[in-house]
């Protein structure tokens, strides 16, 4: 299994990382039916931070992400599965390809993961050099000023009214 293929079906829904539950079907091999049944007869395995279902809103958010079916799309607003509620669908679901698919689903979740830490420390280390050649650049135009403000000062003193006696040529 691609992680790519994957990574396509991992939405961010209420500040998580989920999978719909049509999506791991799919990935299952198995109908969305089939699938739900599976989880609702082990429902207890699924407490609220491992699966929750889609409002009618964000469900209408998630859907110009991805193509619907030609009958409609669906009938029931879709279960939404973090990454802890995937883990746990492996002691509901135990074919071969069930383990399969989860393995590629949990490293792809860890891959993500990895990618936003990475992010993460880049962007504190690119604060870290603009808060640096910040104060450098701030010296620079600190002597700037001042040479601009002495140039400005010697012609001023140039062109000043003079005073006192004049001889004219």
């Amino acid at each position: 299994m691609q992680l790519s293929v994957i990574q396509n079906k991992i939405f961010e829904i209420r500040g998580q990382k989920i999978m719909l539950d049509f999506d791991l079907a799919e990935l299952y091999e198995v109908e969305t039916k089939v699938f739900n049944q599976a989880v609702k007869r082990n429902i207890e395995r699924f407490p609220a931070d491992f699966m929750f279902t889609l409002t009618q809103k964000e469900f209408q958010s998630l859907r110009s992400q991805f193509v619907t079916s030609k009958r409609g799309g669906t009938r029931y607003l879709p279960s939404a599965f973090t990454e802890q509620g995937v883990a746990m669908l492996s002691s509901v679901l135990n074919s071969e390809k069930a383990i399969a698919v989860n393995i590629g689903i949990i490293r792809t979740f860890v891959l993500i993961r990895q990618s936003i830490i990475s992010y993460k420390e880049l962007n504190d280390k690119l604060k870290k050099l603009e808060k640096k050649y910040n104060k450098n650049f701030n010296e620079v135009f600190k002597a700037l000023d001042f040479l601009l403000a002495d140039k400005a000062q010697q012609e001023d003193f140039k062109n000043r009214k003079r005073i006192g006696f004049k001889i004219e040529e």
